[in-house]
């Protein structure tokens, strides 16, 4: 899930809830929506090889 800050940064969050915290777990920031976009793609790729 990619949320947008108020920074204007784009943020990844885990798609689940962390049972631990309740919150979702932050994996990256970054600048732009096309980059966060792209790292997201990679995070579902190394998931599940």
């Amino acid at each position: 899930m990619i949320r947008k800050l108020k920074t204007g940064e784009f943020r990844i969050y885990s798609r689940h809830v962390d049972p631990k915290t309740g919150k979702r777990k932050n994996l990256g920031t970054f600048a732009s929506r096309e980059k966060a976009e792209q790292h997201e793609r990679a995070i579902q790729y190394f998931k599940r090889h």
